[in-house]
């Protein structure tokens, strides 16, 4: 068992190299850490691991503060501040898809973390948010004589992945050395699948609603060559003054390497299909986690040329490495598309090299030569046996895989008319367990109403997902709530810790019913997700009844009444509806009704009421006076 030290004591012994009267470090367990300093020269120090992540903040007598962490909303903002004051303007990526002329040819590769318990070939516990340095074991860190123990288990996920993406599973794969040296990577080499991969021939298919560009119509299929598994490196952690702090814990996690045939042509369906392979591995619980997290990264292959001549050979390609977030691979692609395009037409060459994007930037950056086959050394893993994959687990797992992304947003498109984008948001929410919790409200709702037929009462469960989708995020993103306010807890069975099923439930069904307004609703919906209901009140029903809240709405005389005062003085709006050609002024309209609500008291007004009046008042009394009828 890891022994763990106070970090004062820690502290002590790493910065000023003091240790405790009593007892000594010396004795006890550690892991090695290592500092990579001075152009690349290693330094070997053993230390506790806990030290690389000191509790207290570090101040000028125990060692350089870090980076002050700048969020990513911020870096945005700021390069377009200087965008706009270097008088700059960037085209928009909707309108920049194609460059006259040329044409692009694009190929990624993404990297997926599996979500599995162990290592790839240790049994190490897989780790992602834990103290540095404490999920290693001796195979991780390469220490002489272990030997890697290939984990069954890890295959289960990375089976799942590739049926998701249309792949054919190979019978046999077997597992490659790709040498490189580099401090992430202990041994010297990482282990992977590249001469035969676990799956190939694969194929995922794009359609207009995944936010491809125009130019690819309704829909394109992009082949996927082949699918692999591997093992990723360990975490490096920049410092100052050329500092590399390095976390052994991700060493080893199992990854699956997906790489598409070069079959895109426009940056935005190179996006378009990184998050598609996103929402698919999710769906399938393939994947650990995503790109805003981390859990997927992809590199893709860049080359333009001239579109002339649709038979000449693509040009030399470039590979832009690690991009995080589908907007830096969308960026990305264009930028350097941009740039071969120049070095093209000034008459200069396309070297072969891995190029590197920051948030932000106008330009990819040189980072080295691209290696290839010869230079990575590929040779079979003497240490590893071949995987024998049966026809009866990829049939069982294939038969129990559920149904996939695409399937259930038709579903939610057909069934509840929602719009494209909502049914690809409400499937994608949560990594899937928003959608489970939408089936579940509309089950409740179902039983409220009294009727099981979805066409009897449509409209009610379009606001349920209406409500999941925009009204549940204006509790998930108010600034006033701590990060462990913004948590739901959603499950996987479709519940919610934050808002019960059964409190959504009943808040929809009595606005449906008009029995509340919405504005009571929102209030409500507030109560039950800071713990009101049922801390303060037994139910949202109990809420509505003590606080006397149930709408009871104004009389047709009432509202007439208000609608006249809100007219007063606004005869210049009334005679644009005297005036009006083919198209009725509905936002004068609303105007005026805007007015009611806020001349009236707002509990008692139904909107569509009060439009409803204000359009016989003006029809049936105004215009006739000003007419002098």
């Amino acid at each position: 068992m890891m022994v763990r030290f106070r970090p004062t004591i820690l502290r002590q012994y790493l910065l000023q190299g003091q240790l405790p009267t009593t007892g000594c470090l010396r004795s006890q367990a550690r892991l090695p850490c290592i500092a990579a300093r001075n152009r690349g020269a290693y330094l070997l120090s053993y230390a506790p691991v806990r030290a690389i992540h000191s509790e207290s903040t570090p101040t000028a007598s125990n060692g350089p503060a870090d980076p002050a962490f700048v969020p990513l909303r911020k870096l945005l903002k700021d390069e377009a501040k200087k965008q706009k004051l270097s008088g700059k303007k960037k085209k928009k990526n909707a309108n920049n898809q194609v460059v006259e002329g040329w044409e692009l040819t694009v190929g990624i590769e993404i990297h997926a973390q599996l979500n599995t318990a162990k290592k790839l070939f240790s049994g190490a516990t897989t780790s992602f948010n834990d103290h540095p340095n404490t999920h290693v074991a001796y195979f991780d860190l390469a220490i002489p004589g272990s030997q890697p123990v290939f984990q069954k288990e890890t295959l289960i996920p990375a089976l799942r992945a590739a049926l998701a993406l249309n792949c054919d599973i190979q019978q046999v794969s077997t597992f490659d050395r790709k040498h490189y040296f580099h401090w992430d990577q202990p041994s010297g080499y990482q282990i992977t699948q590249y001469y035969e991969p676990f799956a190939r021939n694969g194929v995922i298919t794009l359609q207009a609603r995944d936010g491809i560009a125009v130019e690819d119509g309704e829909g394109i299929s992009v082949g996927i060559k082949q699918i692999q598994m591997e093992q990723d490196t360990a975490k490096t952690l920049a410092q100052l003054d050329n500092v590399h702090w390095v976390d052994f814990n991700r060493v080893g996690v199992p990854l699956i390497e997906i790489i598409t045939l070069p079959e895109i042509h426009h940056p935005a369906t190179a996006a378009a299909l990184v998050k598609k392979v996103q929402v698919l591995l999710r769906a399938v619980d393939a994947c650990v986690s995503g790109m805003e997290a981390g859990g997927l990264r992809a590199d893709v292959n860049v080359s333009v040329r001239r579109s002339d001549d649709p038979s000449a050979p693509l040009g030399q390609r470039t590979e832009i490495k690690n991009l995080s977030s589908f907007k830096a691979v969308e960026d990305a692609i264009i930028a350097e598309r941009d740039r071969q395009i120049a070095v093209l037409e000034s008459g200069g060459t396309i070297a072969s090299e891995t190029r590197g994007w920051s948030i932000g930037s106008t330009e990819t950056r040189r980072l080295r030569g691209k290696e290839g086959e010869v230079d990575y050394r590929y040779m079979p893993d003497p240490d590893l046996a071949p995987i024998v994959i049966g026809e009866d687990l990829v049939q069982h797992l294939r038969e129990t895989m559920g149904e996939l992304p695409d399937a259930e947003v038709d579903g939610l498109i057909e069934d509840f008319k929602l719009t494209p984008k909502d049914a690809r948001s409400l499937v994608g929410l949560n990594s899937g367990m928003g959608v489970e919790y939408f089936w579940n409200v509309v089950d409740a709702l179902k039983h409220r109403l009294g009727s099981s037929s979805l066409a009897d009462n449509l409209p009610c469960y379009q606001l349920a997902a209406n409500w999941i989708l925009h009204e549940f995020g204006k509790l998930w993103f108010d600034e006033h709530e701590d990060d462990a306010a913004r948590d739901f807890g959603f499950t996987e069975d479709g519940q919610c810790a934050r808002v019960p099923v059964d409190h959504l439930a009943d808040i929809l069904f009595f606005l449906y019913r008009s029995q509340i307004t919405s504005r009571i609703a929102k209030e409500i919906l507030w109560a039950v997700f800071r713990g009101r209901v049922p801390a303060e009140y037994a139910s949202v029903r109990d809420v509505i009844d003590t606080e006397d809240l149930w709408f009871r709405e104004l009389s047709d005389a009432e509202y007439a009444a208000l609608a006249d005062e809100a007219v007063k003085g606004q005869e210049s709006v009334v005679r644009v509806f005297m005036e009006k050609q083919e198209k009725y002024p509905q936002g004068k309209l609303m105007f005026l009704v805007g007015r009611m609500m806020r001349l009236g008291p707002e509990e008692r007004i139904d909107p569509r009421s009060a439009e409803r009046v204000m359009r016989e008042r003006i029809e049936e009394r105004y215009i006739p006076r000003l007419r002098g009828e």
